[in-house]
């Protein structure tokens, strides 16, 4: 065991609330500590993030301190001794120190303890297994600190064991590695998550969900990804083939146009090459609406910007509006396997930000006033205007409007002649 006294003047760690959950938890015989995430990040230079804390005091016993403090506490997690603590509208997760008597991945069952070397080695990567007091000691049972500086992402224990008390730990090794490590993932862990990628199968889709959606947008996802493909991994969650390559370019075009990181447009690109692929996933992975809609959008018809005039790509982005048609280009110009600097798929790109779509002028009163009566032949003929005026390319002019009013109402006359 090590420990140094290396985050003392750690912002996050001395600023109000944090230090007002350590003092109030680290007095009269109880210890708290702050422990995983926070920790590891400082250690890398990153932002803290979720502040967990570890205590030795009971559930109980944190509620009764938190009131007498006049602190909120919520029992968000109470019989696996987890209490919310909130200070000033920020959440601090205190939990008591615990130790698994049985492990069967979400439900084990845990005692509550005193010690902390029991409570690091139950957690999942070395990394994680890190704790830090007030004073900024950093407590390290595991080799944790020798780890997070080589940015090696290890299981704590047997790979083997600690991949079978919870299968989400597959997922959560690469996901770790893409967002902290570097290099090659660790070669035990590694082989470990592809021994047991059947328990795969057990888990809820909601939960592969949350991770694969995080694993993308990491720094080395396009690498974690590959490795998980390769270990025959990716195919036993997302039913389906895995498009490294996409994945590859989407990642490279949001660089090249200085985009954030988007989840659901690498998750496309990674998976879906037809419709019928963004329907398996929304399925398999219980997508959210939002989601499941922008995949079916981006997969529906994506080929066809490989040879699309800006004119076309107008009346295409009327159609879907900004969002969906920027989307879908992105996954067009990632599956044309071309140039990410291409100057073609750039300015098709960036068309909602050079041209915005007018409104369609011509409404239902322009066809009464033409002698047409309210009912389903208003809206048939309301629809074949407004598909000449976007193939007439928006023109606005009353005379183009007024001949294309004119031609459809005299075209939908004939269709209804006997």
């Amino acid at each position: 065991m090590s420990a140094e006294p290396i985050l003392a003047d750690a912002p996050w760690l001395t600023s109000s609330g944090t230090a007002r959950v350590l003092q109030l938890l680290g007095t009269d015989g109880e210890e708290a500590r702050v422990v995983g995430g926070a920790v590891r990040n400082a250690l890398l230079g990153l932002l803290p993030g979720d502040i967990d804390i570890a205590t030795t005091a009971l559930p109980e016993e944190v509620v009764r301190r938190a009131k007498a403090a006049g602190i909120k506490s919520v029992p968000t997690g109470i019989a696996h001794g987890t209490i919310t603590l909130v200070i000033d509208s920020q959440p601090y997760e205190v939990t008591t120190l615990r130790e698994d008597t049985e492990t069967f991945g979400r439900k084990a069952k845990v005692a509550f303890g005193r010690d902390w070397v029991k409570d690091a080695e139950r957690r999942d990567f070395t990394m994680n297994g890190l704790s830090v007091d007030a004073a900024g000691i950093v407590y390290d049972y595991v080799g944790g600190i020798a780890d997070a500086k080589a940015r090696r992402v290890r299981f704590i224990g047997d790979p083997d064991q600690r991949i079978a008390e919870d299968y989400l730990r597959i997922l959560r090794f690469f996901r770790i590695h893409a967002a902290f490590g570097a290099g090659d993932p660790d070669r035990d862990g590694a082989l470990a998550c592809i021994r047991g990628r059947a328990g795969l199968a057990s888990l809820s889709a909601e939960r592969v969900r949350m991770e694969m959606l995080k694993l993308l947008v990491a720094g080395g996802a396009s690498a974690a990804a590959s490795a998980m493909a390769d270990g025959g991994l990716l195919q036993a969650l997302i039913g389906g083939v895995a498009y490294i390559g996409p994945l590859d370019a989407m990642i490279a075009i949001e660089r090249e146009l200085g985009l954030p990181s988007s989840s659901t447009r690498r998750l496309a690109a990674l998976t879906v090459a037809v419709t019928e692929d963004a329907k398996r996933l929304a399925t398999r992975l219980r997508l959210s609406n939002v989601e499941a809609k922008a995949l079916d959008s981006m997969g529906h018809r994506w080929w066809r910007f490989v040879a699309k005039d800006e004119a076309s790509a107008r009346r295409l982005l009327y159609r879907l509006g900004a969002e969906r048609y920027h989307d879908r280009v992105l996954l067009g110009w990632a599956r044309a396997g071309g140039d990410v600097h291409s100057s073609y798929w750039r300015a098709l790109a960036e068309l909602p930000q050079r041209w915005t779509a007018p409104k369609f002028p011509l409404r239902a009163a322009d066809f009464i006033a033409r002698g047409m009566a309210e009912g389903p032949a208003l809206g048939h003929v309301l629809t074949l205007a407004e598909d000449a005026w976007l193939a007439a390319d928006f023109p606005l002019e009353e005379a183009a409007l007024a001949s294309i009013a004119d031609q459809a109402a005299a075209r939908i006359s004939r269709d209804e002649r006997p």
